[in-house]
């Protein structure tokens, strides 16, 4: 998860694919959202944070379920704008996953509302 911010605040594609595993799904409001793969998630990305992002900081990473190779997280997300104020803080629930050996996450929900 670390890995993930750093890399999207460094605004390194390649970085922040090697944090995911594709496919990989979000699900915000009723709206399921697959990547099949990196090429278009920056993008993406890019458009849902805004025209003035600066970066994004974890309010907090709370493990609620873990195993060997699966791990749920409770993630308070927060976006800042290019002069460091505050976009938006929102929650959102992340399965992390070990596949063929590589951390990274699968799939996150989150919610719509602005919990800020």
């Amino acid at each position: 998860m670390v890995r993930h911010v750093d890399a999207l605040n460094a605004r390194d594609p390649e970085g922040v694919a090697r944090t995911l595993h594709f496919p990989h799904l979000r699900l915000a409001g009723d709206t399921v959202k697959t990547w099949e793969n990196h090429r278009n998630y920056m993008d993406d990305f890019h458009r849902r944070a805004g025209g003035n992002w600066g970066h994004t900081e974890w309010g907090h990473l709370k493990p609620l379920q873990a195993s060997s190779t699966k791990v749920h997280i409770d993630a308070l997300v927060q976006r800042f704008d290019r002069d460091g104020a505050p976009i938006v803080s929102f929650r959102s629930l992340w399965v992390v996953m070990e596949i063929d050996g590589v951390w990274g996450a699968k799939f996150r929900s989150s919610f719509a509302q602005d919990i800020s």
